[in-house]
């Protein structure tokens, strides 16, 4: 395995008990950074994760839909740590909502993708700035989607709005601190082969979905993530602002 250098790097990663968060997570444990894992519902999968590396690492618990939790989680993780000098932030839903559904039910879905996917990441962005600008500096790691750029099927529009606004976030963030030493970047992923993107899959088959890429397998979330650990080492700072693509050639800009 390439060994990346975050040793001694605290990192809050969101989503961090299944599918791409689970996957970076444990690769930055290995390549020595303690990790604040958080999770929803999945707690025996977290506390297991902790318990592999036995690093100083630590599960934390938050429904992130609720402000309340959000703002609990952050004050946590740093009343634990001291301090954070990554966030990584890459929860998030994947939430089918199809015109099929009346206007109310359809509402519904949508605020709770942008609840999770937006909401959370704005509040979690804000309170990562007063942080960072009181300790001189840190990163923000946005896992966006290649759907911001090459849009979505009619049943996610919700998704692909949520992670348009999660890349102008990250953007004005990379922008408007960048003197402050702070930087931040995204990596919008492809269909990548995870538990949330399994129903997908059952629905449409898998091979609809390999004649989109231009790789002859999915993206598996281990492949995310030495790419998302060396932006966390700080190897790519002058690249703060940009977006990187990860989606097996399937929209290539």
């Amino acid at each position: 395995m390439t060994k990346i250098d975050v040793e001694g790097k605290t990192i809050l990663l969101t989503g961090a008990s299944d599918g791409i968060g689970k996957a970076v997570a444990d690769y930055m444990m290995e390549m020595g950074a303690k990790v604040a894992v958080h999770y929803n519902s999945n707690k025996s999968a977290a506390e297991a994760l902790v318990a592999k590396h036995q690093n100083g690492s630590k599960a934390f618990q938050a429904d992130l839909s609720e402000e309340h939790e959000v703002i609990r989680l952050f004050e946590t993780v740093v009343a634990y740590f001291g301090q954070v000098d990554v966030i990584v932030l890459n929860a998030g839903v994947f939430l089918e909502q199809p015109m099929s559904l009346d206007t109310a039910a359809w509402l519904k879905v949508w605020k709770r993708t942008m609840a999770i996917n937006l909401d959370s990441v704005g509040l979690l962005t804000k309170l990562g700035l007063d942080h960072f600008i009181a300790q001189g500096g840190g990163r923000f790691i946005y896992i966006g989607s290649r759907a911001v750029f090459r849009g979505e099927t009619q049943e996610f529009l919700g998704y692909a709005a949520s992670k348009g606004g999660i890349t102008s976030l990250a953007r004005s963030v990379a922008r408007s601190f960048g003197k402050q030493n702070i930087k931040a970047f995204i990596v919008a992923p492809g269909f990548t082969r995870t538990r949330m993107a399994e129903t997908f899959i059952e629905s449409h088959g898998e091979e609809k979905i390999l004649k989109e890429i231009a790789l002859t397998e999915l993206t598996r979330p281990e492949d995310l993530s030495p790419l998302i650990a060396l932006l966390c080492s700080g190897g790519m700072d002058h690249a703060t602002g940009t977006t990187i693509d990860m989606n097996a050639g399937s929209h290539i800009r």
